[in-house]
């Protein structure tokens, strides 16, 4: 593959994209689900805003096209995407726009939060914090169980950090694949890979939705198992489908 830059990481977790918002806290009486009434206008207005913004970045600027929208229609109700994490602004708006006209709500990193403008309008664009305190976590399993059982798709980065451009799947743990277990429900995954463009000198986005999945076994721990094995191994063959590195990730080791 050709490549345009190199990066060196010393382990599959190092963060590329690392601010200084990584300590940002929460406001101790953040609500992880609002259904007032002006926060439901408000929020329709600055997605929908969202929306048309990302068909425009991700169609003219990132050359996108999805595959296996099919696949959605095997689903009623909610159910979880799994993602790999390319695209520091992209990511969202892919997903946003794959699963149209349902609306996405995103599990996300505390520290976007601290990020001047984006940290203020994320709650309005269905983010749900993690935090580290036994409340947050509490609270973010309520918020996805409500919006699972609204319908709505609940997306996750399971890799966490985004290595932008980068053209494999990086090991990611299962603990995120407890959640469609424990509410029984589908699981989607989403693979983002990369192809080299005859005009442009960025490559073309190919976007693959596969699924759905379900764990099977005896016990959670053997469901969650085969689950984050159907994923994984489902986004590993996905991503041969890349022909090109813009960025190549050399292991300093």
């Amino acid at each position: 593959m050709k490549k345009e830059k190199v990066r060196y990481f010393k382990s599959f977790t190092d963060d590329f994209e690392a601010t200084a918002n990584e300590n940002f806290k929460l406001r101790e009486d953040y609500k992880w689900v609002r259904t007032d009434l002006p926060y439901k206008v408000l929020s329709g207005i600055i997605y929908g805003l969202a929306i048309i913004f990302g068909g425009l970045y991700c169609y003219l600027f990132l050359h996108m096209r999805v595959r296996g929208r099919k696949n959605l229609k095997k689903i009623k109700g909610g159910y979880f995407i799994y993602a790999n994490h390319t695209q520091p602004i992209g990511d969202v708006f892919i997903l946003a726009l794959a699963v149209l006209p349902k609306r996405i709500y995103t599990v996300v990193s505390t520290a976007n939060y601290g990020i001047p403008v984006i940290g203020k309008i994320l709650p309005f664009l269905g983010a749900l914090p993690i935090t580290e305190s036994l409340h947050g976590i509490k609270e973010l399993n309520k918020a996805i169980d409500f919006r699972i059982k609204k319908g709505h798709p609940i997306v996750i980065y399971p890799e966490a950090h985004v290595w932008e451009y980068y053209t494999d799947i990086r090991p990611f743990p299962d603990s995120s694949l407890k959640f469609p277990i424990k509410l029984e429900s589908p699981s989607l995954c989403m693979t983002v890979t990369y192809k080299k463009s005859k005009i442009f000198k960025k490559p073309l986005m190919e976007v693959f939705l596969d699924g759905p999945f379900y764990g099977e076994g005896n016990t959670v721990k053997e469901k969650t198992a085969d689950l984050h094995k159907k994923v994984y191994d489902t986004m590993k063959k996905r991503s041969l489908n890349s022909n090109y590195s813009y960025i190549e990730y050399v292991s300093a080791k």
